[in-house]
C-alpha cells in the first residue's frame, strides 16, 4: 500500500510555497489561509492597477480567492506555481469587471438617450418597453441551468466555451440549452407580442 508523505503538523513552521500549493490543490483550508496571507497583496496590487483603490479592487481580490478555491480542481501544482495561477485568475476577474462596467455604462447611456428622446414618437418606445417586459417575464419562467446559461451568454457576453468552463457542463450541452431556450423564447415572444400589440 502506498503511503503519502505527512505534511508538517499545524503549529510547526509554515510550509514552503510548493507544499502550500499541493495542500491547496488537495482542498486543505489551512492552505487557502496561507495562500491568502502570502499572495493577496500581489492580487490586490493588480486590481488596484486596473481600477485604482476602492471597492472594485477589493471585490476583485475577494473574487479571485473565492473562484480559485471553488475551482481548485483546475489547478495542477506540477504545471506551475500557485501565485502564477492566481495571477491568471485575477486577470480573468479584472476582465469580467471591465466588461460589467462597460455593460453598465452602455445601459446608462441607453437609458439617458431614451429619456431624452422626443415625445413625438411614443409608439416605438412603448413597443420596446413592452418587448423588454415580455422578455424579462419569459426569463423568469426559465428553470436552471437554462436561465443561468442564457444570462452568461447574453448579459455577461461569455462564449459557449467560457460558459462550459464556468458551469462545468459539457460544451454540447451548453450549445443545445442555448439553442432550445432561444427557440422557446422566440416562439413565446411571437405569441405574446402579437397579442400585446394587436
Amino acid at each position: 500500500m502506498d503511503t503519502v508523505a505527512e505534511p508538517a503538523p499545524y503549529g510547526a513552521a509554515e510550509p514552503d510555497d510548493d507544499e502550500v500549493a499541493r495542500r491547496f490543490a488537495a482542498g486543505d483550508e489551512q492552505a487557502l489561509a496561507w495562500a491568502y496571507e502570502r499572495y493577496a497583496a500581489r492580487v490586490h496590487g493588480m486590481a488596484v492597477r486596473a481600477f485604482g483603490p476602492g471597492p472594485d479592487a477589493e471585490d476583485v481580490t475577494q473574487q479571485v480567492f473565492v473562484s480559485a478555491w471553488t475551482g481548485r480542481a483546475g489547478y495542477r501544482p506540477e504545471q506551475g506555481p500557485l501565485p502564477a495561477w492566481l495571477t491568471g485568475v485575477c486577470r480573468h476577474k479584472i476582465a469580467d469587471t471591465w466588461a460589467r462596467r462597460d455593460r453598465q455604462r452602455r445601459a446608462a447611456e441607453a437609458a439617458l438617450a431614451e429619456a431624452q428622446s422626443p415625445v413625438a414618437g411614443p409608439a416605438p418606445v412603448d413597443a420596446t418597453v413592452a418587448d423588454r417586459v415580455l422578455l424579462l417575464g419569459e426569463l423568469d419562467r426559465l428553470g436552471q441551468p437554462q436561465r443561468g446559461i442564457i444570462e452568461l451568454a447574453f448579459f455577461a457576453d461569455l462564449t459557449h466555451t467560457q460558459i462550459a468552463e464556468r458551469t462545468g457542463l459539457p460544451l454540447g450541452t451548453v450549445k443545445s440549452h442555448i439553442r432550445r431556450t432561444l427557440e422557446r423564447l422566440r416562439d413565446r415572444l411571437e405569441v405574446d407580442g402579437a397579442a400585446l400589440h394587436a
